[in-house]
């Protein structure tokens, strides 16, 4: 079964080659601009703020994911579901959207 996917923010390749990256950098003021080639769905471009932020989420989701699986030694023992949920929760708080 084929996936859609909405694409609210989209340039063509050949756009981008026409106009060179001031097309890009005028779509990227609405947010991560998805780039078509041959009609087809290709790159995704973010500013670096945007990366940032997603590299930071994705870097403090694998410190949880370890701390919670045990490979993080400073936590000692394993904890039951209750203590991993409210970790889980308190983690979750602090992430920025």
């Amino acid at each position: 079964m084929l996936e859609v996917v909405l694409m609210e923010n989209v340039i063509s390749a050949q756009e981008i080659k026409r106009r060179g990256i001031s097309a890009v950098d005028q779509a990227l003021k609405n947010g991560p601009v998805h780039v078509i080639q041959r009609n087809r769905p290709r790159y995704v471009i973010l500013s670096e703020e945007s990366y940032q932020r997603l590299s930071e989420g994705a870097q403090a989701r694998k410190r949880l994911w370890d701390r919670l699986l045990g490979d993080d030694e400073a936590y000692g023992a394993a904890r039951n579901r209750a203590e991993l949920d409210r970790e889980l929760q308190s983690e979750r708080e602090g992430w920025r959207d």
